[in-house]
């Protein structure tokens, strides 16, 4: 039963009297060209049951072969997280019967993972830091997708009917455990925000994931439990499951807060449970939380174990990059802008795309204006990321670049750029095909501002009798019989000698 907002307990009573306790779990789809166990392709949108095989549909006889590179990223990875790396170690069969698990079971790491003890000091938005600690990163395989018909909310309650896409069952998956996360009081929202944001910026830097939240490509379970201030023990925890975007994760822990401090003010007591999270801001409950021995894990008798190289681990080392939100603030230095236009590019997908248009050698300035302004507006208008249209930041240099050689107006550029994202070939072919560049032909300029003067004799006399301004009207008017290709400057400066 849903939980109204009247008989959840006020937020600042919640935390004046208990102390929130976290654990988040964050599971992250790999971008490997193929499935973690066998040949299959790994991507996203394919049609259902297309991207399949007897390896993982789990057909009798067939045999997993482990994806090296899934490995590699799985290394660094735990890299990133200051994670020791395990040099040994093997997978097991989590046995479990769900229809999105055709063998009945997933393949996984359990008491031997990959990455073991590490942390991620998170940015919080006051500048401060927070260190997560990190208990574990294993791998294992992903399951299959269940899309259910019939029903109000899309899930298998009422539902009439239930599909199943087997193309994600044993896509490579990581998942990234932390510990208790404690003593964050009142920030504890924001802080599981902060943290999830954070290793997702961690993680497309590192290019080992797309964590397309939207997608599933990376979702987040969260624990969550209360204890009253001066208690030692945990109280009892929930866990929150598959919450897909940044806000709804800062969402479900505030709810959960509230939820759980309602019910122990009124003496009553918390089920260990998973919930579903409604993207509406609230959790109903799902079914009694597992144990690990309910999952009756053993060895996977059919793969070898792990046992990467210490060469191998320091080679992986070297690839780590810089932490993104450091590369952020020297780059926000660099260009000179405030914290929150920053925090704007982040959010809009554009930093990357600008900073690699900046390489091409335009200033920071026209770059952010395009991605930042007229860019993000076409990206909405089709409903897609901003790096997914069809236009490369070289591309935009190039119009930039015609822009400051005076090839082009502002104007202009803009329908250059419509002609780029329309497939019509480079800037300046573009430019071209659909004559578009700025006339500065002096002859050419001169009929124009003649046939202009001549049309509207009161602005000339105007101009003649010491009112500059009113030029403005006869360069307006030759922009508009050149259609936007003249130079306008160049146009005021022969109505002005014109009038002289």
């Amino acid at each position: 039963m849903t939980t109204t907002a009247a008989e959840l307990l006020d937020y600042d009573d919640v935390v004046a009297r208990f102390e929130p306790v976290m654990g988040l779990e964050v599971h992250v789809e790999l971008s490997t060209a193929t499935k973690m166990f066998c040949g299959c392709a790994n991507r996203f949108g394919g049609e259902p049951n297309t991207q399949v095989c007897p390896v993982c549909l789990g057909l009798p006889g067939s045999l997993p072969v482990l994806n090296q590179s899934a490995v590699e990223s799985a290394i660094r990875i735990g890299l990133a997280l200051n994670c020791d790396i395990a040099p040994w170690g093997r997978f097991a069969r989590k046995n479990y019967f769900y229809p999105d698990q055709p063998k009945n079971y997933q393949i996984s790491q359990y008491d031997e993972p990959i990455a073991v003890n590490g942390y991620l000091d998170v940015p919080l938005d006051d500048g401060t830091t927070w260190r997560v600690e990190i208990e574990r990163a294993h791998m294992e395989e992903d399951t299959g997708k269940l899309t259910h018909l019939g029903s109000d909310t899309g899930r298998i309650e009422g539902a009439t009917t239930s599909l199943l896409d087997y193309n994600r069952a044993g896509v490579p998956l990581i998942e990234i455990v932390t510990r208790p996360i404690e003593n964050t009081g009142d920030r504890a929202p924001e802080i599981a925000r902060a943290y999830v944001t954070a290793l997702r910026d961690l993680l497309r830097a590192l290019g080992v994931s797309d964590v397309r939240m939207d997608q599933g490509s990376m979702r987040c379970d969260s624990n969550l439990s209360l204890m009253r201030k001066g208690a030692t023990e945990f109280g009892t925890r929930t866990e929150t499951k598959n919450v897909n975007s940044l806000k709804s994760v800062e969402v479900a822990v505030r709810y959960e807060m509230r939820r759980q401090a309602a019910i122990l003010e009124a003496g009553g007591t918390i089920t260990q449970e998973t919930r579903h999270f409604h993207e509406d801001g609230y959790t109903t409950a799902g079914r009694s939380k597992e144990t690990a021995q309910d999952y009756r894990y053993f060895p996977e008798p059919d793969l070898e174990p792990v046992a990467p190289s210490v060469e191998l681990i320091e080679r992986l080392r070297g690839t780590i990059p810089e932490l993104p939100w450091l590369t952020r603030k020297r780059t926000q230095q660099d260009w000179g802008i405030s914290d929150e236009v920053m925090r704007d590019l982040v959010n809009i997908g554009a930093l990357d795309l600008i900073a690699a248009t900046v390489e091409h050698g335009v200033s920071s300035d026209s770059a952010r204006a395009w991605w930042g302004n007229f860019l993000v507006q076409k990206a909405n208008e089709a409903g897609v990321e901003l790096a997914a249209l069809p236009i490369t930041p070289a591309q935009v240099a190039a119009v930039v670049k015609l822009v400051d050689d005076g090839k082009l107006s502002n104007k202009l550029a803009r329908q250059v750029v419509e002609g780029v994202l329309a497939g019509e070939g480079e800037p300046e072919q573009v430019m071209k095909d659909r004559g578009l560049e700025v006339v500065r032909d002096d002859s050419a300029l001169q009929k124009a501002v003649d046939e202009a003067l001549a049309a509207n004799p009161d602005v000339v006399e105007k101009i003649r009798g010491g009112k500059v301004q009113a030029a403005g009207a006869i360069v307006g008017a030759v922009m508009k019989a050149t259609k936007g290709q003249a130079d306008a400057a160049r146009v005021r400066e022969l109505v002005l000698a014109a009038c002289s």
